[in-house]
């Protein structure tokens, strides 16, 4: 194909009566084109193809289109790269170039997105009113955590007045992951909106319906009405719907989690994407405000939102048996309780970073939960009374390995020694957590060891003593109600009434 100067030589030199043979002899063109070049209007030479054979392309066509028809009806984040589907076709003995297959592709793009003379679908513009609505949604993201990589789940929470961002991660996406992003993107927002847009999760919506009726989650209902707004679900496939949120985790993807994050912990991670909102919204400027930031909007449009009494205790709870060695199984792993609920049904509420036991209306453990797999998580002090009776077992029980117990207390085992008796002892101190808690007999070991005295019935001794009723407050009479004679004492004045005789 000719470039434009070229042609414009040929035009100029032809009007100057330069012979077409001379410039073809110069230019190195052949006659055709050289004509071509003379005859065409201004500025309108150009090759054009007028059909395509597809020598290659042919007989792998059909197959073609149908990778390129399953490949567009995938999810976005799960779409084929070209390359791939070249190599796919490559596999099933296609022996052309990869550039066949591009432009291939790149026109029927242009044959199957719409109809000709269509310039795509088309949306209407969305506007809302200050503390009308937000979004929501997760997106699932790579970082290094522990010099780990991990795929975490990202919640995206956006007000859609003043835009403002809130981004957090989690370990999975379970339903008390959904209660704490929104209880935390509330309180950093500042106040509740009257509406939420969620798409279709599974940790919200039970059943979908014709048109816009669902059946919510329970609890997820129970959520909304704590906090007064009504949830709205958008439309299957239909992501325009909530298009502000689908936005931001694009562009969260590109400002916060590239290059890949890398925290010693989630904790750590979380607390830096929170400053990063923070940051994010006074640098940048509202989209269609353009003379004020996402700060300052947020700050607009904080009176009109719904005041928080209080956060929204969002848990999933589910009934487990305990172990006679006193543990229960959850999410894999397993967690100690206190030994009074050996052997009984027990009540556990998983939250987003903990989980909580209940027995009989009763807390019998806490503990942070762990997302591994196959752990056992001990809590020492919930084998105390089993321990106050089997002293025995303080030297090889699973749970006393690697003890971390208070100052006072391992300075006193260190000072008892090692042995069967040593541990009977330090037991017997022990066991004075029951029924005096550990602050007091934390104090009463200190006291013991200050005076040199790294013994188990010196402790015991102090505990009884503080245990004692403090002695009574002597009473002070004031100076009008004194007797001037006090009584005494005194038997021998008794003798004195029954005469001389008396006293022999």
């Amino acid at each position: 194909m000719l470039v434009v100067e070229t042609v414009v030589r040929i035009r100029r030199e032809y009007a100057a009566g330069k012979p077409i043979k001379a410039i073809c002899r110069d230019l190195r063109l052949s006659r055709k084109v050289v004509r071509k070049a003379i005859r065409a209007e201004e500025g309108a030479f150009s090759y054009q193809r007028t059909t395509q054979p597809f020598p290659k392309i042919g007989p792998v066509r059909d197959r073609l289109v149908q990778l390129l028809t399953e490949n567009e009806a995938r999810p976005r984040r799960d779409r084929l790269r070209l390359t791939r589907v070249w190599d796919l076709l490559v596999q099933e003995g296609y022996d052309g170039s990869y550039d066949s297959v591009r432009r291939y592709a790149a026109r029927w793009r242009e044959e199957t997105k719409t109809a000709p003379g269509d310039g795509g679908t088309a949306f209407v513009p969305l506007m809302f009113a200050p503390g009308e609505a937000f979004q929501f949604d997760f997106s699932h993201e790579d970082v290094e955590v522990a010099g780990q990589p991990m795929r975490v789940k990202a919640a995206h929470v956006r007000l859609c007045a003043s835009r403002a961002v809130y981004v957090r991660v989690y370990p999975r996406e379970t339903q008390e992951m959904v209660f704490d992003a929104h209880a935390r993107a509330f309180a950093f927002f500042g106040g509740v909106p009257t509406r939420g847009i969620y798409d279709n999760m599974k940790t919200a919506v039970d059943a979908v319906f014709v048109g816009k009726q669902r059946v919510f989650n329970r609890r997820f209902l129970l959520m909304a009405d704590h906090y007064m707004f009504e949830p709205t679900a958008c439309t299957p496939a239909a992501g325009w719907e909530k298009g502000q949120v689908e936005n931001q985790v694009q562009t969260s993807r590109e400002r916060f989690f590239k290059p890949r994050l890398r925290f010693a912990s989630l904790e750590e991670l979380n607390g830096w994407l929170e400053a990063e909102c923070r940051r994010w919204a006074r640098l940048h400027p509202h989209p269609e405000q353009r003379e004020i930031t996402l700060a300052q909007a947020l700050e607009a449009e904080r009176p009109a939102l719904q005041a928080i009494l209080a956060p929204f205790d969002g848990f999933h709870e589910v009934e487990h048996a305990v172990t006679g060695t006193c543990l229960i199984t959850f999410d894999r792993n397993r967690y100690s309780v206190m030994a009074r609920a050996a052997k009984r049904t027990v009540q556990v509420r998983a939250y987003a970073d903990r989980i909580v036991v209940r027995c009989a209306g009763e807390v019998v453990a806490e503990h942070v939960r762990s997302f591994g797999r196959g752990r056992t998580i001990y809590d020492p002090w919930h084998y105390l009374p089993v321990l106050a009776r089997k002293p025995g077992s303080l030297r090889n029980g699973a749970p006393f390995q690697d003890w971390t117990l208070p100052p006072a207390l391992t300075r006193l085992r260190k000072k008892l020694g090692r042995g069967d008796e040593a541990d009977r002892r330090f037991v017997r101190v022990l066991a004075a957590v029951l029924v005096d808690g550990l602050d007091e007999v934390d104090d009463a070991v200190r006291e013991a060891l200050d005076a040199g005295a790294a013994s188990d019935e010196v402790i015991l001794n102090i505990l009884a003593r503080c245990r004692e009723p403090p002695a009574p407050q002597p009473i002070t009479t004031c100076e009008a109600l004194v007797l001037r004679h006090p009584p005494i004492a005194d038997c021998a004045r008794y003798d004195l009434l029954r005469g001389p005789r008396a006293a022999a």
